[in-house]
């Protein structure tokens, strides 16, 4: 059976709603915040930030709400706060699942 389109998202998909979630931001913010948060683990570059904000406003997770010259503002919708909200249940579970099956660390 395929997968719909992201059902899963990946870790910067993830970290871009969770970025949006805090405020509205426009994609420098939104590269700034993923580096901070994750302790500079996760990077995100220009082209697959614009790719990821295209396809989050093309299936209404995000809407952009401000244009000033090249500087578009964004915030999350609703629609995105249920993709956030249910990946978050995934990996809630994914670590649910590993710290009962084998502990959470590696011995």
């Amino acid at each position: 059976m395929p997968r719909r389109p992201l059902e899963n998202l990946t870790e910067s998909m993830f970290y871009v709603l969770l970025a949006l979630k805090t405020r509205p931001m426009c994609g420098m913010e939104i590269a700034a915040f993923l580096e901070r948060a994750t302790n500079g683990r996760l990077r995100i570059g220009p082209a697959t930030l614009y790719t990821v904000l295209s396809k989050f406003e093309e299936v209404q997770y995000i809407e952009e709400i401000a244009v000033e010259g090249r500087k578009r503002t964004y915030r999350i919708t609703s629609r995105g706060m249920d993709a956030y909200n249910a990946e978050l249940g995934r990996l809630t579970a994914c670590l649910r699942d590993a710290e009962t099956i084998g502990g959470l660390l590696h011995e």
